[in-house]
């Protein structure tokens, strides 16, 4: 429950994004691929461990919180426990980035330790940058950016275009999962001195900025291919706007915590749906 099994799928989605591509290159591997979600995976474990107990160190997991039960707030783990937690997570992801470096080189132990560093800046820390309206900006940097681009760069230490152009969709599907899970905390966050962007922003502006996030990349997805800057069957992901439709509107219509949470896991499995389409397209 503490990793919180549904957001996990933003791990999965940029390093199948990252390996469509490579295979497209003709530079795949099976290894560099198994690897790199493993890390992936394993990072977002981590940064779900610390962000629960770094939130109930600073008690802003109230009673009145209408999200998932966090899991040292509620007293189902001590926080000794799920610190150890986290340190095992990001040990493996440690593990898992020094063999890709032996892969692909420096750059990518220079991304995992950049992101295993926010990880724990987002909670935790003398600056903790989601309590002061930068989680948005950081989620799309690193699930986004750096993990798109870092998975196709696993494979044989290149970039392309492609790569970066295609993690700006990927990242704002991911910067929706945060948006979603932060609009549905917006009135007990802000009771809790935790200023979230949506407690800045109020609820209005968060949803116009979640739609903006969920809707957003399609159009980008569609342009890039017809530009022939990216594979072209990989426009085959806009055939999951209609999907994303439910959830924007349980996002404008709800303030209830069982809708919120479905509409977050429905975007969580609708990015990783659009990093699956895009990847089968980019390997067709």
């Amino acid at each position: 429950m503490a990793a919180r099994p549904p957001t996990l799928w933003a791990a999965v989605a940029p390093v199948l994004v990252g390996g469509g591509l490579a295979a497209d290159d003709g530079v795949f591997r099976w290894d560099v691929f198994a690897v790199t979600m493993a890390a992936s995976v394993l990072i977002n474990v981590g940064v779900n461990f610390a962000n629960d107990a770094s939130d109930a160190r600073r008690g802003v997991d109230s009673a009145e919180r209408i999200g998932p039960t966090r899991a040292v707030g509620s007293g189902l783990i001590p926080a000794r426990a799920m610190w150890g937690g986290v340190a095992a997570a990001f040990a493996l992801a440690a593990a898992c980035g020094i063999y890709l470096t032996t892969v692909a080189g420096w750059p990518i132990l220079a991304i995992g330790a950049a992101s295993l560093i926010a990880a724990l800046g987002y909670t935790g820390g003398p600056f903790p940058y989601g309590y002061r309206g930068l989680g948005e900006v950081f989620v799309f940097l690193f699930f986004g950016l750096a993990a798109t681009v870092g998975s196709r760069f696993a494979h044989d230490s290149a970039a392309p275009l492609d790569a970066w152009l295609l993690a700006i969709p990927v990242g704002m599907l991911v910067t929706a999962i945060l948006v979603a899970n932060n609009v549905r905390d917006i009135d007990t966050d802000r009771t809790m001195g935790k200023r979230t962007l949506a407690v800045m922003l109020g609820r209005p502006s968060t949803r116009h900025l979640y739609t903006v996030l969920m809707l957003g990349g399609f159009p980008l997805i569609a342009l890039y291919a017809a530009a022939g800057w990216t594979p072209g069957l990989t426009a085959t992901a806009v055939a999951a706007t209609p999907l994303a439709i439910p959830p924007v509107l349980t996002v404008y219509r709800e303030t209830a915590g069982p809708p919120l949470i479905r509409a977050l896991k429905g975007t969580a499995r609708i990015h990783a749906l659009v990093g699956a389409l895009i990847a089968l397209g980019a390997v067709l």
